[in-house]
């Protein structure tokens, strides 16, 4: 009989341990999601990142260059800018040959405004 309580109590030990672990996990992948949607939402909290995603998308691509020049800005600031975006998902890369070209994350901007849409249901 004390064989069967003790792996009875091993057992809901063990499921005890396997829920703690799910959970946690399932809190850090939460809280990882939550980072992320934050990083986005406060790139996309800015006036003049609004208007580089803007003329980016005008464009299909721009290069540094162009969008400091168009924009009339430092260019300093506006690879600053675009490194915010660029982090936060929204925009690729594309080196050709010395110039590097911007260009707007579609599949990001759709999951984004679809993600909008569901919270003002």
């Amino acid at each position: 009989m004390s064989e069967l309580n003790s792996g009875l109590n091993s057992a809901a030990q063990n499921t005890q341990t396997k829920t703690s672990h799910l959970k946690s996990s399932v809190a850090s992948l939460n809280h990882l999601n939550i980072k992320k949607v934050s990083l986005i939402f406060r790139a996309l909290n800015h006036k003049l990142r609004q208007e580089i995603l803007k003329f980016i998308e005008k464009n299909g691509k721009s290069s540094v260059t162009d969008i400091y020049i168009q924009l009339r800005m430092d260019q300093s600031v506006a690879s600053q800018h675009l490194a915010i975006l660029r982090r936060a998902g929204l925009l690729t890369t594309k080196r050709e040959g010395k110039y590097v070209f911007y260009k707007l994350n579609t599949s990001k901007v759709e999951m984004i405004n679809n993600m909008i849409v569901d919270l003002l249901k």
